[in-house]
């Protein structure tokens, strides 16, 4: 009879327990995800109706004329392609790169397994304001040294560069962790079986990594997607700038339109959105790989 009331108290302790942290995350949802609505909804509103009435007023017209102006004035397929150049290589050669040197520290043991591991991973805690101006001269050098200052500077290659040297510290602390999960008797028989290195990696550990590697492929999709800083301070031309520098193209001279700057976020962030949704199963999956046993 004890043991059943002291159950009884545990569950409806946990109840009220789970019922916090619903609410919790509730209102946490709740405050993320206004200002993304909040953003929506100006979008769909004429600025003369926000002129007339108000900001908080109700509004008199809702439609989509926002958009088809927005799209006209940003050039937005210009600026789309300009991310793709950049977006894409970036994050197949971060993945490749962190993936390697994941398999390196985690599988091999060697004098400076741990070291060359912390080396990678220091890089990701650098601000990068401290480092913008060492990147640029190093450019600006490099380009001298060629004979071509637009080797790295203003070119897309130079972008995709910084991008991987500041996430493939990341990317290999992922990975290395989750490489770490996997049994030891995998590669022992890979290598009684007389596999390379690199056939180890490439067809043993490759295939067994699918679920981080996408994890880790939508976030740095996004991160590098919606990167305005390295583009500004390396590249001269706002024509090769990604699609986050077309949002400058929606400003006005005297007064800014933010209905109309409203629907242009949403256009540029659309793609990070259909990006996680058409992903999200292998993200979600990759984020809770070691959460349970088995």
């Amino acid at each position: 009879m004890t043991t059943i009331v002291h159950d009884k108290k545990y569950r409806d302790k946990q109840k009220v327990k789970d019922g916090f942290i619903s609410a919790f995350i509730g209102v946490f949802a709740i405050i993320w995800l206004f200002p993304i609505l909040w953003t929506f909804w100006t979008s769909l509103r004429p600025y003369n109706d926000v002129i007339s009435y108000g900001v908080f007023s109700r509004p008199r017209h809702l439609n989509f004329d926002n958009y088809v102006n927005a799209f006209q004035k940003m050039r937005i397929m210009r600026y789309f392609l300009n991310t793709f150049y950049v977006t894409a290589p970036a994050v197949v050669l971060t993945l490749f790169l962190g993936s390697l040197i994941a398999f390196v520290v985690s599988r091999y043991s060697f004098k400076f397994n741990l070291s060359l591991l912390l080396l990678f991973t220091a890089g990701n805690m650098l601000p990068i304001v401290l480092t913008y101006i060492p990147v640029f001269w190093l450019y600006i050098k490099v380009g001298d040294l060629f004979g071509n200052r637009h080797l790295l500077y203003n070119n897309y290659l130079g972008i995709i560069l910084v991008h991987v040297a500041f996430q493939v510290g990341f990317a290999t602390f992922v990975l290395s962790s989750y490489m770490k999960t996997i049994p030891k008797e995998i590669s022992e028989s890979a290598i009684i079986d007389g596999a390379s290195v690199f056939r180890h990696y490439w067809n043993v550990m490759l295939p067994l990594m699918r679920p981080p590697l996408a994890a880790l492929g939508v976030l740095m999709s996004c991160w590098i997607y919606n990167d305005f800083f390295w583009a500004l301070i390396l590249m001269s031309e706002d024509s090769k700038r990604p699609v986050t520098s077309a949002l400058r193209q929606l400003q006005g001279e005297y007064v800014t339109d933010f209905n109309l700057l409203a629907a242009g976020c949403m256009i540029v962030a659309a793609p990070t959105i259909i990006l996680f949704f058409v992903l999200r199963k292998q993200f979600i999956s990759g984020l809770t790989l070691g959460s349970t046993k088995g």
